[in-house]
């Protein structure tokens, strides 16, 4: 057994007992009120022994909801992996609130074992909510994709040991995920996407005078000597054609606070550029105003790519904001920087 010294809300120390190889697929057990970290080290050495790596934070005394929800924020922040979170009667209160509350992906899984609340919890994530037989602990829970377990199971148990490394074992299995030809190409798309990638508009101006834009995170530098860029557009995207029909185009890249622009030129819609601020510099492309970045580029080559197309831009300006950060995406998601 080892510990290790964490920062909770505040900057207050919090410490932790550590069971288990680090190198194996985390578990953050939240304990209950009044309950030691060591009141729970059976069940941390059967997890353990199962190939978890397990994680029990002491809980501050005659904290607030805020202050506990605050630490587990902190905890989380300062691990290096994604856990499954396991909570126990007041663990699994302050759990619950903090996923409602705060970032979608806070966790790779969640148990709640004992404790009650009315959160709405991510609807993909896979979940364990245990309860006493016939009670209604929970019952104003929004959680789509739990599954409900009802026990007497309030305390560390053998029973109790059993549930979790059954349901861990089963959502959240220890094996990573492989794709080979041939097989789902849901599960490729979703390895793909574990490269996190800033996102771009790419923008052109038809010989109509008509502008285009689309949403692309395949973007890349290519090279500085010549300055050249590569972004992949959807074969299929409705504006691909003026793509491949002018002699320039724009990639903007945007920051956290244009989202919304993301969304909007990410679908269908006529009035795309009454609804943003643009400009036109010196080559007809428009140029999205505030942007992170923006670059004005000659076509260099286009390439086939499959289902996508490889335009290569020779970059000939570029504006930029360095005070700005840029919009993130990551497994089907946005995101934004967290700066260690």
């Amino acid at each position: 057994m080892a510990t290790r010294d964490f920062t909770g809300y505040g900057g207050i120390p919090l410490a932790a007992m550590v069971v288990g190889s680090q190198h194996e697929p985390a578990v953050l057990l939240l304990p209950d009120e009044g309950r030691d970290p060591a009141d729970y080290e059976a069940m941390a050495e059967a997890l353990a022994d199962a190939g978890r790596h397990v994680i029990i934070p002491a809980r501050r005394s005659n904290g607030s909801d805020e202050q506990h929800v605050g630490d587990l924020g902190a905890i989380l922040a300062q691990l290096s992996t994604r856990p499954v979170i396991v909570g126990l009667g007041a663990g699994a209160e302050t759990a619950a609130r903090a996923l409602c509350e705060g970032e979608p992906d806070l966790c790779t899984g969640l148990v709640l074992v004992g404790g009650d609340s009315d959160a709405t919890l991510p609807p993909h994530l896979p979940a364990m909510i245990v309860r006493p037989e016939g009670s209604d602990l929970y019952a104003a829970l929004t959680a789509p994709g739990a599954e409900w377990v009802e026990q007497q199971t309030d305390a560390p148990s053998e029973l109790l040991d059993a549930l979790l490394i059954e349901f861990l074992e089963r959502r959240v299995p220890r094996t990573p995920t492989e794709y080979i030809g041939g097989s789902d190409p849901r599960t490729l798309r979703d390895a793909l996407g574990t490269f996190a990638t800033g996102v771009t508009i790419v923008t052109a101006r038809a010989p109509d005078g008509t502008n285009v834009g689309l949403t692309a995170n395949s973007f890349t530098s290519v090279s500085l000597d010549p300055p050249l860029l590569l972004v992949c557009p959807h074969r299929q995207a409705h504006s691909m054609a003026v793509f491949s029909e002018v002699d320039h185009f724009a990639v903007n890249v945007l920051h956290i606070g244009q989202q919304s622009v993301s969304d909007l030129f990410a679908r269908k819609s006529d009035d795309r550029f009454e609804r943003v601020d643009w400009e036109v510099w010196d080559h007809g492309p428009p140029i999205l105003t505030n942007s992170l970045a923006s670059f004005e580029c000659r076509k260099f080559a286009e390439y086939d790519g499959g289902d996508h197309v490889i335009l290569v831009g020779e970059v000939k300006r570029v504006r930029f904001a360095p005070q700005r950060d840029p919009l993130l995406y990551f497994r089907g998601k946005y995101r934004r920087l967290h700066f260690a």
